[in-house]
């Protein structure tokens, strides 16, 4: 499982020109899901993410997780994080899980969060403010 973390003030998700999600300042996490990965690899990815000390203390260190923070999430399933692009211009997404093995393990990981969410299969517009900027990719 493969997460692509950035620290946001606010993000969104649109679908259809309906806004589905919004939260102010916290994590923005595109999720891919790898084919093979289970239960165990969610709920590793998901305790890794709350722990993730990525924003500041007083004293302007990354210092605090998501919890001391004080922060919300918007989780949105990306399986072109599995893309590969190694040769040729067309990326391949075989390693990508199919969508009903990735789907549970998505919905595990944004309950797991307390997570808000995209809507899982569709053609999403996310708007972010990235904070810093900091972006992180988190592999578990």
């Amino acid at each position: 499982m493969r997460a692509l973390v950035q620290r946001v003030s606010s993000a969104s998700v649109t679908v259809d020109g309906e806004e589905v999600s919004r939260i102010g300042r916290g994590l923005l996490v595109l999720l891919g899901v790898r084919r093979g990965d289970g239960e165990e690899a969610a709920d590793r990815i998901a305790r890794k993410l709350r722990a993730l000390r990525i924003f500041e203390d007083d004293d302007g260190k990354m210092n605090r997780s998501l919890e001391d923070a004080g922060g919300a999430v918007l989780c949105v399933s990306q399986f072109t994080l599995y893309g590969d692009a190694r040769k040729g211009n067309r990326p391949s997404f075989v390693d990508a899980a199919p969508p009903e093995e990735a789907e549970p393990l998505y919905e595990r990981v944004r309950d797991a969060l307390g997570a808000q969410g995209g809507r899982f299969g569709a053609r999403m517009s996310v708007e972010l403010v990235n904070d810093g900027p900091v972006t992180l990719l988190v592999e578990g």
